[in-house]
């Protein structure tokens, strides 16, 4: 049955979209080259591959449910986010796999809820144990790469997609490719692994960088460093934070010109802060943060990030404000390129074409988010 209809302007051809739709799939669409510059772009649906929580809701608590993961995908809808990967950080196996049966049954009470998660990506606990890579994440917690252990969460029943891994250890080439043969997409990260140390983990199959510039040493060389490692192969595809405090514009400029169009998306990384008004707020693995106007989030009484706490939409915002991508492009970043690189994408996923999902936004040529639509139902904004 016909959910309805939108109308909007192609960002790159300029043509004027009229998109019939259900509560699954585009069914038709009608084009018209007459000039309208005053309709809004039209979209497919944002898609974040890193999330951590968002609004008050965090994926990896303790005292957790199945709505926390419901609620956490109604309100990243409300700011155009129709498709999200849930992230699971550095904890322990019973608290990874808690985490996992939560999604999971998320998933299987909601159909909105399914189509929205198609996947999860597990960011530790087979990172770096040193300070600076690490990050926040609880050196406690921190393990060898296992893919003995990755088959146990996959025995939960959840679709798991990526797995962040340093391949700093002896044998990282081989837990690697074990990985993969499991179905898991490898990407690097939280690493000291030297420039040969990187190249051998791509050699054995992994694919992505997560949040490349962050998750390193505060102070690195000049040359040689893992960073020009990862952004000179071609084989590595990177996800960026562009929330304007983790990447700083000129950095961010370059990283998407040495990726070219196809190789690089950005995520929010976003944690349950996201959202909030600026003040200090007490986090489980960060102690007491603070969160000032501008939507940096630091340790209290230092420089250092302590997480993102930015809409994936803000970080569009903040690409067309600070480099020189257009509308276009910078689109690119937050539908095609992710829905490329996600584990259990639905066919078309991120793009505008007949039989694609019907998650759609309109927006300002600044990147403003005007109206959400996902799997077919308007969605309130806030």
């Amino acid at each position: 049955m016909t959910a309805g209809s939108i109308q909007g302007r192609h960002a790159g051809s300029g043509d004027v979209l009229t998109i019939t739709y259900d509560t699954e799939r585009i069914l038709a669409i009608n084009r018209s080259r007459d000039p309208a510059n005053d309709v809004p772009i039209l979209s497919a649906g944002l898609i974040d591959a890193q999330v951590n929580g968002f609004r008050g809701h965090d994926v990896n608590a303790a005292d957790g449910t199945s709505g926390t993961i419901q609620e956490i995908t109604a309100e990243l809808a409300k700011v155009g986010v129709t498709t999200w990967v849930p992230t699971i950080i550095t904890a322990s196996e019973n608290s990874i796999l808690a985490a996992l049966g939560r999604i999971e049954q998320a998933r299987k009470a909601d159909v909105v809820v399914a189509n929205a998660i198609p996947s999860v990506h597990i960011e530790g606990p087979f990172i770096s144990d040193q300070d600076g890579p690490r990050g926040v994440h609880d050196a406690d917690q921190i393990r060898p790469i296992d893919s003995v252990e990755v088959s146990r969460w996959q025995s939960v029943g959840a679709r798991i997609g990526v797995v962040t891994v340093s391949p700093h250890a002896a044998d990282a080439v081989d837990q690697i490719a074990k990985l993969c043969s499991l179905g898991i997409t490898v990407a690097i990260g939280h690493t000291h692994a030297t420039p040969e140390q990187i190249i051998a983990a791509v050699d054995a199959g992994a694919t992505l960088s997560t949040h490349l510039g962050n998750g390193i040493e505060s102070y690195i060389r000049r040359h040689p460093n893992p960073i020009w490692t990862q952004l000179a192969d071609d084989r590595l595809t990177c996800g960026l934070i562009a929330d304007g405090h983790h990447l700083p514009g000129d950095t961010l400029e370059v990283m998407l010109r040495a990726k070219g169009p196809d190789k690089a998306f950005l995520v929010s990384d976003a944690t349950a802060l996201a959202g909030h008004p600026p003040g200090l707020y007490e986090t489980a693995v960060g102690g007491v943060v603070d969160l000032n106007a501008e939507g940096r989030l630091s340790y209290v009484g230092t420089d250092f990030l302590a997480g993102a706490a930015a809409s994936l939409a803000d970080g569009l915002r903040n690409v067309l404000q600070v480099t020189t991508a257009g509308l276009p492009q910078a689109l690119r970043l937050v539908t095609e390129n992710p829905a490329r690189i996600i584990p259990g994408a639905r066919p078309g996923l991120g793009r505008l074409r007949v039989g694609a999902p019907s998650d759609f936004v309109l927006l300002t040529e600044n990147g403003e988010v005007l109206k959400v639509v996902q799997s077919g139902k308007n969605v309130s904004r806030a």
